[in-house]
């Protein structure tokens, strides 16, 4: 498969971000879980895991954020657990194959099952929303170290595990299980050149 270079990528964005500053949130963030990603798989010395499907996965992630932004420049943080689907609707539409469009769908918290969507009442076509492929983990995975809040920080291991646990000891149990397959990747390194804040 051959994946979309960098630039693309970044023009992809360009596009789709309504205002600079949302581009600058929403790509900043991508940039940044693709290093984290990187960081783990250097860990890892895995051969088997295909980095430029982790790259283009990562860059393009979370392309969904910017149809949640309305015309003030606001972010629709009701509706913000939509981003991913919207992402995989954006990504189809402009022809990216469906392998990359799951990286969108598929990457909320330690990833949402059909039950969570019918509990939870979230605003989603019930279905599981699951990372599958080794791939579509680390880059889930690496995406819950680095926040979009504002301002954005990084999050240490057990600053997500504390977030994640509201929603119950299986997710819990899930981000555990990652933590054990992919390692930590340095936060405190990444924080610090990113001159960001590092939550836990």
């Amino acid at each position: 498969m051959t994946f979309p270079t960098v630039e693309e990528i970044r023009a992809l964005h360009e596009r789709y971000a309504p205002s600079p500053v949302a581009f600058e949130v929403v790509y900043s963030h991508c940039e940044i879980v693709w290093r984290i990603a990187e960081d783990l798989l250097d860990g890892l010395n895995d051969t088997a895991m295909d980095r430029e499907l982790v790259r283009a996965g990562s860059l393009l992630h979370d392309i969904g954020v910017y149809r949640l932004y309305d015309s003030a420049g606001d972010l629709d943080h009701k509706n913000y657990v939509r981003h991913g689907l919207l992402g995989h609707e954006i990504l189809t539409a402009e022809g990216i194959p469906e392998t990359l469009c799951r990286f969108c769908s598929c990457h909320t918290g330690v990833g949402l099952t059909k039950s969570d969507v019918i509990c939870q009442q979230l605003p989603l076509p019930p279905a599981d929303y699951l990372a599958i492929t080794n791939e579509e983990k680390l880059v889930m995975y690496a995406d819950k170290f680095h926040s979009k809040t504002t301002p954005p920080r990084f999050l240490t291991a057990d600053a997500y595990a504390a977030y994640v646990s509201r929603f119950g000891h299986d997710k819990v149990d899930a981000f555990t299980l990652f933590r054990k397959t992919f390692g930590e990747p340095q936060v405190r390194t990444l924080a610090a050149s990113y001159g960001q804040d590092l939550a836990g």
